[in-house]
């Protein structure tokens, strides 16, 4: 069997530190038997030929711009068969003034709820609130999320934007707050899969810090999640 390739696309706003947040997961992806080319930005994605022999894009690009070009030919990449995965704003706040974007990943970052007014100070920790994932029935029998149970962050609660085609294998629920302008509670997907032509596409929301990243639950949905996403047979 010909050898796996991933593709690693990171950049954009620094705060997600791309650099870092990707090289947890290269181990993983050579243990795995994958042959791993990393790319500085998105300029990749324009390149046919590269992306076509490419079984897997794991992308950390948050709050950046990504040209027609190159979006056509992610889209065109993961519609024959290749699989795209991230993290947290890498894949879900990667490109705000793309709409087509928005609807080959299927959820696009509204907003991370804060703190009460009096309690913040001016620093990241502002938007950091303890919430739960809630993995879903679907996700209790899917194989990203099989055998996790509920579990604990206290992070960026996402609050996103989605459709119906998404499968939401994991939840989290942003609460009424007085300090808040909505009047009931809202629930968000977390977790996600969704097919695209003949790809897969994983999204998941905690990732904000290296800690979340390496928080037990949170590292295995992302590395079950690149080995769901990759080019599967069929779609060879």
């Amino acid at each position: 069997m010909a050898q796996r390739r991933a593709l690693v696309v990171r950049g954009g706003w620094e705060g997600h530190q791309p650099v870092r947040a990707t090289d947890l997961f290269i181990p993983f992806l050579e243990r795995n038997g994958y042959a791993v080319r990393v790319e500085e930005s998105t300029e990749v994605y324009a390149d046919a030929a590269e992306l076509a022999a490419t079984d897997l894009v794991v992308q950390c690009v948050t709050m950046s711009e990504i040209t027609r070009e190159q979006l056509a030919g992610l889209t065109a990449a993961v519609v024959a068969g290749t699989g795209l995965t991230g993290w947290h704003g890498g894949i879900a706040d990667s490109f705000r003034a793309s709409s087509d974007y928005l609807h080959l990943v299927g959820g696009q970052f509204a907003t991370h709820p804060g703190k009460e007014p009096c309690e913040r100070h001016g620093g990241e920790e502002d938007n950091f609130l303890p919430h739960t994932v809630n993995i879903t029935q679907q996700g209790r029998e899917h194989p990203i999320t099989a055998g996790i149970e509920d579990f604990e962050l206290v992070t960026e609660q996402y609050w996103v934007l989605h459709d119906d085609l998404n499968d939401v294998l994991a939840t989290t629920t942003h609460p009424t707050r007085p300090w808040h302008p909505w009047h009931r509670p809202i629930t968000c997907p977390a977790i996600w899969t969704r097919l695209w032509g003949a790809g897969r596409i994983v999204v998941t929301t905690p990732g904000h810090s290296l800690d979340v990243l390496e928080h037990p639950n949170v590292r295995t949905v992302i590395e079950r999640g690149m080995l769901w996403a990759t080019r599967t047979a069929s779609a060879s």
